[in-house]
């Protein structure tokens, strides 16, 4: 019993070591990521109080008088005051020691105030030891945590419990001689102590403790290049890293989608089971709370600006109701997207993946039928699939909005399926697309009776209102609201003036009443320098990638594609389009991320703009305006999104006094419009209808003004022209 007991002993000693190792790793490295923040945060809390006015410190300071003559010795901003220090600021007239100190005080509030709602950004700078240092320590934390941070917690307190449990138990392992003399309490004390030892060893052991141990000791921290290129390649895992120690904030309320207390307390009280969550995948807040959403109200709208992750909240949502023993799930998606909806679920998630495509289709379904997993199928094959049994855990509807119209036959074979099945999840990031009435469309698939109470009184009344209504089905969160380190994004228009060539291609197209051919009479020439936009495009993406940018080229048209690639020669690749099978277009998005040299990736807008990650890319070319605001906010967005390091830059190609001037007069309200129930959250009049302006009446309304500005008649007044087309538009919302 002795030999047994300290053997016993032993193995406690050492579980003891390990579990103090792994803490004392974990405290170490998180630590480092502490310090490494607060001085690579430093430059950026001083900008931020750069830019806050003097006028914030004269607030805050009794006798506000007595600062007015700051600005007329210099000071500006709080950071001057905070630089200047008490004995400068005495030496502007009227400025005691007493005033003097009060105003750093409020200075210094404001530099804490500051701090804590700092939107901070790694910015992506090799050259700067501070940010490197900060990227090595998250590099490894990750590491670490990767190693040890299922014992992060409770490693702390076993070492404390076997430490104090080691010495109760050690005389149970003395020999008989010693035994013999001591007293039977003390033995029944030590024995029990002894019994509690086993079953803490026991359990560590199993829980994978030493080895996690090990393991932990093993990390190396990387080299500053290694460093750098993984945070390149993966940098949304490195701000994950960093929300876990120093914790990112950001607005609570907008990461919640601004939905009712009720609500917000039920998602709040539902658990997110990870378990079947890969480890490499860390949920932002915001995502875990979208996935909860999701559980909770059962079937709804998860319409997250592009570029939040919905793919990843849709895969939690599978991968806790897979945990509780659901078998079937079902993802329906654009053909473009399926592969990356089969390689995402499998990166994330130990579920199976069973794609339901192509020519082995029947086959796969059959064992999808029998085996289960999740199924990821296109529009177009939806149809023939035919319902599994059982009925789906979690249908996912990728760029739900391709269901809007309820007479389409993919509509009508998605809500055949989402009536079978016992949850629904919508994604879109643009529910609303033209007309608000589309989201009531998009709702019937979901709760009818929600639909039913959502009339058109809701949006008339305010965005508010609307949400609202919605609020049961709907949830929204935006790029700024919850990702604040998403670089910055510029951009630009870039007007040019018709020449010879490309000005005889427009003045044709317009004498034919050709709206299509106006719109990209820009590109019809025979050599590069005859036109003016795309001799402007290679300007651009050659600059760009003399400076190491990669670049994506976006056209609605596919011969514009052609005379761009052309032009591009060797840099070119691509293109993607309309009829690149699946396959082919995630391959050529592979080989443009991976290219050593820059490149530029020319691609139809309504191919890739939707669903394709190309944040490879960091500089954005549109070669014409599109005729529905929400497209090119989602070109733009596959490049702008979580995980870009660079600033975005967007070069809009667009030729003065031409179809392109008149599409931005005209659509401008429509935009603002858009934006305000899809993306704001502040109050805005508007009828539902007024948001809808056909492409037939667009062509028709431009065609008409050019014929008539070419022929020197007098072009009505734009104004004039929107509110006859409002007016319109409401008359049908009423009629």
């Amino acid at each position: 019993m002795s030999r047994e007991t300290r053997a016993l002993l032993a193995r406690g000693a050492q579980v003891q070591a390990d579990a103090e190792a792994v803490d004392d790793i974990l405290g170490r490295a998180r630590a480092a990521v502490v310090e490494a923040y607060a001085v690579a945060a430093e430059p950026q809390v001083w900008a931020a109080i750069g830019k806050m006015s003097i006028e914030t410190v004269k607030d805050t300071v009794d006798g506000r008088a007595k600062l007015d003559d700051l600005p007329a010795h210099g000071f500006y901003s709080v950071a001057d005051v905070l630089r200047a220090g008490p004995e400068r600021l005495t030496t502007v007239p009227g400025i005691g020691d007493g005033t003097a100190r009060k105003t750093i005080l409020a200075a210094e509030q404001l530099k804490r105030a500051a701090r804590d709602s700092l939107q901070f950004r790694i910015e992506y700078d090799p050259a700067n030891p501070d940010m490197t240092r900060l990227v090595r320590t998250l590099a490894t934390w990750g590491a670490v945590w990767r190693a040890a941070g299922a014992h992060e917690a409770g490693a702390g307190p076993l070492a404390k419990e076997l430490e104090a449990l080691l010495p109760v138990a050690a005389p149970a392992g003395a020999g008989r001689l010693r035994r013999l003399f001591m007293r039977a309490a003390d033995k029944a004390v030590a024995d029990d102590a002894a019994r509690r030892l086993n079953t803490v060893v026991d359990a560590a052991e199993a829980g994978g403790l030493p080895g996690a141990a090990r393991a932990a000791r093993a990390v190396r921290t990387p080299g500053d290049q290694q460093v750098w290129r993984d945070f390149e390649l993966h940098s949304t895992d490195y701000y994950n890293l960093l929300s876990q120690v120093v914790g990112l904030g950001g607005d609570v309320a907008a990461s919640e989608g601004f939905l009712p207390a009720d609500i917000v307390e039920r998602v709040g009280a539902q658990q997110l089971d990870t378990s079947r969550l890969n480890d490499g995948l860390r949920l932002r807040g915001y995502q875990s709370f979208g996935a909860r959403f999701a559980l909770v109200q059962r079937r709804v709208v998860l319409g997250d600006e592009m570029g939040l992750g919905k793919t990843v909240q849709a895969i939690a949502a599978m991968a806790h109701l897979a945990a509780r023993g659901a078998t079937h799930f079902l993802v329906v998606c654009p053909a473009s997207v399926l592969i990356n909806w089969s390689r995402e679920i499998a990166r994330h998630s130990t579920i199976p993946v069973v794609s339901l495509h192509g020519n082995g289709r029947a086959r796969a379904a059959a064992r999808w039928r029998s085996a289960g997993g999740a199924g990821v199928v296109t529009f177009g094959s939806l149809g023939a699939l035919g319902l599994p049994p059982p009925r789906p855990a979690l249908l996912v509807v990728d760029e739900a909005h391709y269901v809007k119209n309820p007479g389409a036959k993919r509509s009508q074979a998605v809500n055949r399926v989402a009536a079978e099945s016992e949850r629904v999840l919508f994604l879109t990031g643009t529910p609303m697309e033209n007309r608000i009435d589309e989201f009531r469309a998009l709702i019937e698939h979901l709760r009818p009776e929600v639909a039913a109470g959502m009339g058109p009184e809701h949006a008339a009344i305010s965005v508010e209102a609307f949400r609202r209504a919605a609020a049961p089905v709907y949830l929204r969160r935006n790029q700024p609201d919850v990702l604040t380190e998403l670089p910055e994004l510029v951009q630009v228009d870039e007007w040019e003036e018709f020449g010879a060539e490309d000005g005889a291609a427009y003045r044709e197209a317009v004498r034919e009443g050709n709206f299509m051919a106006m719109r990209r009479a820009a590109f019809a020439v025979r050599r590069p320098h005859d036109s003016a936009k795309l001799t402007r495009l290679l300007e651009l993406a050659r600059e760009a990638m003399a400076n190491g940018r990669h670049v994506v080229v976006f056209s609605y048209f596919r011969d514009v594609l052609t005379v761009v690639g052309d032009a591009l020669g060797a840099a070119a690749r691509g293109p993607i389009t309309g009829s690149t099978p699946v396959a082919d277009r995630q391959r050529i998005v592979d080989e443009f991320t991976a290219s050593p040299k820059p490149a530029v990736l020319v691609c139809q807008i309504e191919a890739a703009g939707v669903g394709v990650n190309i944040q490879a890319a960091s500089v954005v070319i549109l070669c014409e305006p599109q005729v529905k605001p929400s497209i090119e906010a989602q070109a733009i967005a596959r490049a702008h999104r979580m995980g870009q390091v660079r600033t975005v830059q967007v070069h809009r190609l667009l030729i003065a006094d031409s179809v392109d001037e008149r599409m931005i007069e005209i659509l401008g309200s429509k935009a603002q419009l858009f934006d305000a129930y899809v993306r704001h959250s502040t109050i805005a009049q508007a009828a539902p209808g007024a948001v809808d302006i056909s492409e037939l009446q667009l062509a028709r309304m431009i065609v008409a003004q050019e014929q008539q500005r070419l022929s020197g008649a007098p072009v009505p007044r734009q104004e004039a022209g929107n509110d006859r087309m409002a007016s319109s538009s409401r008359d049908r919302a009423a009629g």
